[in-house]
């Protein structure tokens, strides 16, 4: 599942940018406060607006200190899989429930250095678990691969325990990074420069597609 992330757009035509991605199987909108991350992006009034643009599955990072405290505001804003970062709360599996009871989808993140051993046992409570390959707070970051050793031990421990848990990846994911990423065990791959910089954005979702799609049957 190829999920362009709106943060590569141009926001001075976002509903044309949004359009031009039709093809994409999720949207990802990435939320930061300035204070976990520090970079400020945009709130639930942008992801509102995106959500009347397009019918796509909407894949909202949530890069915020509290994110407990804003779970209403992106349900209501139409988030179709609400990400926090473990880092960013003190109840984890609480939260996940928290979201679960609005009727959609639970995700979690970690850092690039937050190990992912602890949280292997507590997969049954989430529909995915995102993957940082980057720093977050930041677009057009390079790749850090030693990042794949964290989709390997989820895509062992999901595929042992036969868990409904989609793998996410984020960060410097292009037609250079996809294909590993892929053969490490990655369901969905979050890219924005590798999307929305390129002059038919159209035309690079279908091509990340069909590069994970040949390596994952490799």
């Amino acid at each position: 599942m190829i999920a362009p992330s709106i943060l590569a757009a141009d926001f001075a035509r976002l509903g044309d940018q949004v359009r031009a991605v039709d093809n994409a199987d999720w949207i990802h909108v990435d939320i930061m406060d300035g204070h976990f991350v520090p970079n400020l992006s945009f709130g639930p009034d942008i992801t509102a607006t995106v959500d009347k643009i397009t019918g796509q599955h909407l894949d909202v990072h949530l890069m915020i200190e509290n994110p407990e405290d804003w779970v209403d505001a992106y349900v209501d804003a139409g988030a179709d899989c609400l990400i926090f970062h473990v880092e960013a709360t003190d109840d984890h599996i609480g939260l996940a429930k928290k979201i679960r009871q609005k009727g959609i989808k639970a995700g979690f993140s970690v850092k690039p250095g937050t190990p992912i051993e602890p949280y292997l046992a507590d997969l049954e409570h989430f529909d995915l678990a995102l993957v940082m390959s980057v720093e977050p707070g930041f677009g057009g970051q390079s790749f850090m691969p030693d990042q794949l050793d964290k989709v390997r031990a989820l895509r062992q421990t999901i595929d042992e325990k036969n868990l409904d848990c989609v793998i996410e990846i984020d960060g410097g994911i292009s037609e250079h990074t996809i294909e590993k990423s892929a053969e490490a065990g990655c369901d969905a791959f979050v890219a924005g420069s590798a999307v929305f910089k390129k002059a038919d954005p159209r035309a690079a979702v279908t091509q990340l597609r069909e590069l994970a799609t040949q390596a994952t049957h490799h």
